[in-house]
């Protein structure tokens, strides 16, 4: 059996014995206004993180989202556009379809403003999407790129590329490791399949994006996730896995390389009321600025005395320079 197919099985079962501990995220339940999340779309919640950020979902954005899990954050995106089919959620596992159809009958009882019609589930392979060149502006998933080997996750990544609108974004939650995976682990169909052994470091996982054209990178978190130990998995250091958010956006790539955004800042606190870099980039007083590392290396070779440059933080919430 190749991993694609005991991924297929291992989400085949998750659908139809829902698995609360398959993934778990450090993530909070979107408690909103009249929002009510069914108890079984909580604990079908497949995901390492969040994919739902208000400040993507305005205007009505038409959404895309591949793997649909038990249905939540295709529900929770749905709050936010209540249109028909301004939601498509994609999902080659069968068994998944229809649970996500079942619960969505759940949340249309529970919930006034919700109609089954605003999700469009739609079955598909995220390597080769069901949907239309640049017609989706916000396309996201939550801990499934993670799964793909080296040239999978390449067509996965062209396939979001391709569907999204000029500017449009794609939003991801998947788990990160910076130490090495050894044979075994990567090797291992199963851990693959659970997130765990397929996680890249986040220089590599920045490269995959930019690499497929997206020029520029928001880190929006990162925590932490999982341990892989001697005792229990086939590893002889213990292994730190953390979850990160991540939004790449479909902006031209810049003639100078991508804008990453990874929670740094440039704080002016020279005698004027302000520094001009002359690049489109002004320092008021002693207030941070949100810098991409560009940016701030960039600034960091003026070797001025008076602007400071903070470490990554990897949180970046908008706003700042580019």
């Amino acid at each position: 059996m190749g991993y694609l197919e005991t991924t297929h099985d291992v989400y085949k079962q998750a659908a139809l014995t829902p698995d609360v501990g398959l993934c778990c995220t450090t993530n909070p339940i979107w408690e909103l206004p009249g929002l009510k999340i069914p108890r079984i779309m909580q604990e079908m919640n497949y995901g390492c993180g969040s994919t739902v950020h208000a400040r993507d979902l305005t205007n009505n954005p038409k959404i895309l989202y591949v793997g649909v899990g038990g249905g939540m954050e295709l529900l929770q995106f749905a709050y936010f556009s209540r249109q028909k089919a301004g939601v498509i959620g994609v999902d080659v596992v069968d068994e998944m379809l229809e649970a996500s159809r079942n619960n969505f009958n759940l949340a249309e009882e529970q919930n006034s403003w919700f109609k089954s019609e605003f999700v469009d589930l739609k079955k598909g392979d995220a390597l080769n999407l069901p949907v239309a060149d640049n017609s989706i502006d916000v396309a996201a998933q939550n801990c499934l790129f993670n799964i793909f080997k080296a040239d999978d996750l390449k067509k996965a990544i062209a396939e979001m590329y391709r569907v999204l609108k000029p500017h449009g974004r794609l939003v991801m939650s998947d788990p990160t490791c910076e130490q090495p995976m050894n044979d075994a682990l990567q090797n291992d169909e199963r851990l693959r399949a659970l997130c765990l052994s397929g996680s890249l470091p986040i220089e590599d996982y920045v490269k995959m994006l930019t690499d497929a054209g997206f020029g520029t990178i928001e880190i929006r978190a990162r925590k932490p996730y999982r341990i892989l130990d001697p005792m229990h998995y086939p590893t002889d250091e213990l292994i730190y896995i953390e979850s990160i958010e991540v939004a790449a956006i479909k902006d031209p790539m810049p003639e100078d390389g991508p804008c990453i955004f990874t929670g740094k800042a440039a704080i002016y606190f020279g005698s004027d009321d302000y520094f001009d870099d002359k690049k489109g980039h002004i320092l008021l007083q002693n207030q941070p600025l949100a810098v991409c590392d560009k940016t701030a290396n960039a600034l960091a070779a003026l070797n001025r005395k008076d602007i400071f440059i903070s470490q990554s933080t990897f949180h970046y919430d908008g706003g700042g320079c580019c």
